[in-house]
């Protein structure tokens, strides 16, 4: 009875099952899973389930008949080696308050927590201090390279933005410009969620090249510890209300600790006249913020021909081949890139999905 099975993702029978027992936790199992696993009582019943995606674990639940049969730790100690067997090692849990301590007697150790809401766990005992100090290393050599130019003249000692730039724009420009005027040192974090149409690759080269005239900038990847929206788990809350406001919470710790780390006083964002679960974002941040020494700025969007700029209306345009208002959106580098070999693959899937708006 012990045995963990492979529930398909295309075996309806198994997953009616699964998300009963899923249900009966007060737990949705999740879309983005792309492993999911179980164990059966004699009678082909499922009792236990379990599952993954990407580098996580998630979506846990044992039948209440079957308590104290230490199935969870069965259930997990399958999915750690299916992670090993991809080649992660490292690993990450989302879970409720309530299954904490559970995960830390399995070995997990919790990075952050949204009191009530959600607890974020990870395998690796320094793993969070070791990003911190990895962070650390990049400031001292971006510092040291060749170019880089602290703005003396600025009053904001260091400041810091997180984008996902998908792709990079103008409007994206026009943000950095106006940190990097107002701070010494901008630390500028590209999200390395590898779940937008643009690959991170790309994303962080578009970044980089659209910003290499201004010399105080030092940049860093998100890792998985600032959170993409795209793979935050919502399948222990109860509405994308809740979701989104879990997510900002919980963003809103991990950046406070590395702000502290960093000598980050103060942060920017873009105002956002589209994007609703953005806006909420925004608003928890602002709220938070504060209460941490942190100054967060909101900057207006900048404008052509008087509508906001964003990448949503970008990938509408490369679906529609306008080249002669897109040129007007991005900068010269993204530009180049875009009309590059390389851009190729990533413009034909543009126009095979059927939305590309950022909601």
């Amino acid at each position: 009875m012990s045995d963990v099975s492979k529930i398909y993702l295309s075996d309806k029978h198994a997953l009616a099952m699964a998300d009963q027992l899923l249900q009966a936790e007060g737990i949705r199992r999740d879309a983005n899973l792309d492993y999911l696993c179980g164990i059966y009582d004699d009678d082909m019943q499922l009792i236990a389930v379990g599952g993954c995606f990407e580098n996580t674990l998630r979506c846990f639940a044992v039948d209440s008949n079957h308590r104290g049969e230490a199935l969870l730790n069965i259930i997990v100690t399958h999915l750690l080696e299916v992670q090993q067997e991809r080649g992660n090692l490292h690993c990450f849990v989302y879970t409720k308050p309530s299954t904490c301590k559970l995960f830390e007697s399995l070995g997990f150790y919790t990075v952050a927590a949204v009191p009530g809401e959600l607890v974020f766990l990870e395998n690796k005992r320094r793993g969070f201090a070791s990003y911190l100090d990895h962070l650390s290393d990049e400031s001292e050599q971006h510092q040291a390279a060749a170019g880089f130019a602290v703005n003396e003249s600025a009053a904001v000692p260091a400041g810091a933005i997180i984008m996902n730039a998908n792709p990079f724009t103008l409007g994206h420009r026009y943000l950095v410009e106006q940190a990097a005027r107002e701070c010494r040192v901008l630390h500028l974090f590209i999200i390395s969620d590898d779940a937008s149409l643009f690959p991170t690759e790309v994303r962080r080269q578009l970044v980089e090249a659209g910003t290499a005239d201004l010399g105080n900038i030092i940049y860093h990847a998100t890792g998985s510890y600032l959170i993409s929206r795209a793979t935050f788990p919502s399948y222990f809350q109860k509405d994308n209300t809740a979701v989104s406001r879990g997510h900002a919470l919980l963003d809103t710790m991990l950046f406070e600790r590395i702000a502290a780390h960093l000598g980050i006083t103060d942060r920017y964002v873009g105002e956002e006249p589209f994007s609703q679960t953005t806006n909420l974002y925004n608003s928890v941040m602002l709220d938070e913020l504060p209460r941490h020494g942190i100054t967060p700025h909101v900057i207006s969007r900048r404008e052509i021909d008087g509508k906001a700029i964003s990448a949503s209306e970008v990938r509408h345009l490369l679906q529609s081949d306008d080249w002669s208002k897109l040129q007007s959106l991005v900068p010269q580098t993204t530009l180049d890139f875009l009309q590059s070999p390389a851009a190729a693959p990533i413009i034909e899937r543009i126009k095979a999905t059927a939305d590309v708006t950022h909601h």
